[in-house]
């Protein structure tokens, strides 16, 4: 899949999903407002019905016609207006009835007018189990009227979940596919990212294998003719190909099966105490007298410390060689190196800033990252399958240790290496 089609389908199905989650929303939005207006003519119905019943008790329905029963206040709260003097005996029945009647089975609050201190008595908070208690809310008051009550209802929202809980349902359901649905999104980037990793893993494989094997093969063939035997200094020249060349051939082989071994099993640690800064130099000194090292100049700013720790020696000299001899192999000029230890709080600072050709920032938190290599184009100068700095990470992180690169300022980068105290 290339990258356009890949970037236009993400683009596609964000917007197909923004538009299913704004048409879900107006839904949801449609249905809360359908329910309100319901619950509204449904308390608004059993309401008046409440005044015809206590206007019909005392005998003054005639009235009824000339009168605004019922005035909303806001969606939770109403004025009844009777035009008679209430009794509240006569009004609490009467409220419970016409408010199931209608499946308004929530809490209320209701308090009466009194006409003659001017003011609203004190409110009675019923539950739909019939226990009732006083109530704190401040009920309007309605000059214009002489005789009637307020009612209440201080949480709507059951009647919201039993009306809504479909959508609800459907929200949550369009959420679980929308959340895989990017999962499987993701999970076909990162297979495609794995491709294209993999297979250039298996281009710089081919070629570091292929190398060394032309190479035997034809030092073979030179060492089969019988003429060879007089020529010694020839004969020497080529058997010297043959074993650098198997050596190379070797160590391309046991980096990928060191990287079988690290993926099949946790990595077990033989932890040994060691001097820090000797071990250092020590590790240093034997990669000098490697072919690489020789063209490395390694300078130390150690600040007189030497901490003794506890590591495996064998799987952080493998680490330090492997930093060692990236400095040499990602510099196009004679390759330096300054190892410099430094203490922060409770941290001990191991620097390794080369003079190489640098990392670029975009790409240096995925270095450590098994198969990758920084992409460079058509040039592929450098020798290598990406496996180098992923081994480090990992031995880093099997000693809880933390690594980061950064740029170094006098050219290359910097790669810190923080062990606690």
């Amino acid at each position: 899949m290339k990258n356009k089609a890949l970037k236009y389908i993400i683009i596609l199905a964000t917007i197909s999903i923004a538009g299913v989650f704004l048409i879900q929303f107006a839904f949801v939005r449609y249905s809360y407002r359908l329910s309100e207006n319901q619950f509204t003519e449904s308390a608004s119905v059993a309401l008046k019905e409440v005044a015809w019943q206590i206007m019909l008790a005392t005998g003054t329905t005639g009235s009824f016609d000339s009168i605004t029963p019922v005035e909303i206040i806001n969606d939770n709260t109403y004025l009844v207006n009777v035009g008679v003097t209430i009794d509240k005996e006569l009004l609490k029945p009467n409220l419970d009835e016409q408010l199931k009647r209608h499946v308004l089975y929530y809490d209320y609050e209701y308090s009466i007018y009194d006409p003659t201190e001017q003011q609203m008595e004190e409110g009675t908070l019923v539950m739909p189990n019939g226990n009732e208690q006083v109530s704190n809310y401040d009920f309007p008051v309605n000059e214009e009227y002489t005789n009637y009550f307020a009612i209440h209802f201080p949480d709507r929202s059951a009647y919201f979940s039993s009306r809504l809980s479909i959508w609800y349902f459907l929200t949550g359901l369009l959420v679980i596919v929308v959340f895989f649905f990017g999962y499987t999104l993701s999970v076909i980037i990162r297979q495609r990212q794995l491709s294209e990793v993999q297979k250039n893993f298996i281009n710089n494989l081919t070629h570091e294998l292929k190398t060394p094997i032309s190479s035997i093969a034809l030092s073979a063939q030179v060492i089969n003719d019988e003429k060879i035997v007089s020529e010694p200094k020839r004969l020497l020249e080529y058997a010297r190909i043959i074993q650098d060349q198997n050596n190379r051939l070797s160590k391309n082989v046991e980096k990928v099966l060191n990287l079988a071994s690290l993926e099949k099993s946790r990595i077990h640690l033989n932890k040994e105490e060691m001097a820090l800064c000797d071990f250092v130099k020590e590790t240093a000194q034997l990669f000098k007298q490697s072919n690489k090292g020789q063209e490395l100049i390694i300078h130390f700013k150690l600040n007189g410390l030497n901490p003794t720790i506890k590591a495996d020696k064998f799987h952080v000299s493998n680490l330090l060689s492997n930093i060692l001899e990236n400095a040499v192999k990602y510099c196009e000029k004679e390759p330096e190196i300054l190892i410099e230890l430094k203490k922060d709080k409770n941290l001990w600072l191991l620097n390794f800033s080369d003079n190489g050709i640098g990392i670029p920032k975009e790409y240096r938190k995925k270095i450590f990252k098994k198969f990758y290599r920084v992409p460079t184009g058509n040039v592929h100068n450098v020798k290598g399958f990406g496996l180098g700095l992923d081994y480090v990470y990992k031995i880093v992180k099997a000693h809880n240790w933390k690594i980061k690169v950064d740029e170094n300022k006098q050219g290359g980068s910097t790669f810190t290496i923080s062990i606690p105290v």
